[in-house]
């Protein structure tokens, strides 16, 4: 047994995060020893925050929203992915205190939809819908996965022009072809969806028109839980097969575990017990 390690997830809110029953779970799953706390971070205060956590002796934490941009500049060194996405979610701490900063939300969402949903995205048409840190913390990982075209939107055209450039080089390695169009004149159609927006979570409704579901296409909604409901409502109704983004959480925090911990945990197994809680109202 090792000794026991101190971790967390920094977010405002947080009191929602289900990460800690996840991590826990995980630990208990693979015999390793330690403490995973969710701590509320003060919006103007992440980083006297993460220092004091470093200074109890933390070893590693999971950083959502609002901090994964602050995350990533408070680092020592970073992940291709963190550079490449601007953001951050996981930190790993050294015994000095030096930080590696790192993204798993596009490995989480990768495993998630190869895997646990079981479509291949080599070769797909994939339209990734957003252009903020969800959306930059996935695209690099789904450029890996060699899909034949990624098509960004976003109601503004800045941000995902910004986002685009940056993984101009990575896409033309990948032999992927990068596009950018604006939601409001979205022209195609498209075999993978996601939805990378907040537009659910702020009750805004399905930030595109239907057109752009290929028949049997997947719709993916990182949210989970009751707001991804209007968009995989949407979605099934047009005859997409609908998913939210709860494998994704899974999968992320499985990817962070094994960065900490050198362990690989069964991350379908919690899935499936998170799962049957949230069925349950848990």
């Amino acid at each position: 047994m090792t000794s026991c390690d101190l971790y967390c997830v920094f977010g405002h809110p947080i009191a929602h995060s289900r990460s800690p029953w996840i991590h826990r779970r995980f630990a208990e799953l693979t015999g390793q020893n330690l403490d995973y706390q969710a701590r509320l971070a003060p919006l103007e205060g992440f980083a006297d925050s993460l220092r004091d956590f470093i200074a109890e002796g933390g070893r590693g934490a999971n950083v959502t929203v609002p901090f994964k941009h602050e995350a990533a500049a408070c680092a020592q060194t970073r992940s291709q992915r963190v550079e490449l996405a601007g953001a951050a979610n996981t930190l790993v701490i050294g015994a000095d205190g030096q930080m590696h900063a790192d993204n798993t939300d596009g490995l989480g969402l990768v495993a998630d939809i190869t895997r646990n949903a079981g479509v291949a995205l080599a070769g797909a048409d994939v339209l990734l819908v957003g252009a903020g840190g969800a959306a930059a913390g996935v695209l690099g990982p789904l450029i890996e996965q060699r899909p034949r075209s990624i098509t960004l939107c976003n109601r503004t055209r800045a941000k995902v022009d910004a986002l685009a450039l940056r993984h101009q080089v990575l896409a033309r390695a990948a032999g992927v072809t990068l596009a950018v169009q604006e939601q409001a004149a979205l022209a195609g159609d498209f075999s993978v969806v996601i939805n990378a927006t907040a537009a659910s979570l702020q009750g805004g409704g399905v930030p595109i028109a239907a057109q752009a579901l290929r028949p049997g296409a997947l719709a993916y909604d990182m949210m989970y839980g009751p707001a991804a409901q209007g968009f995989l409502a949407w979605a099934q109704q047009h005859g997409a097969v609908a998913r939210d983004g709860l494998g994704m959480l899974v999968e992320q925090a499985a990817a962070a575990f094994a960065l900490w911990r050198g362990v690989q945990p069964p991350a379908a197994q919690v899935l499936a017990e998170l799962r049957a809680q949230l069925a349950q109202g848990a």
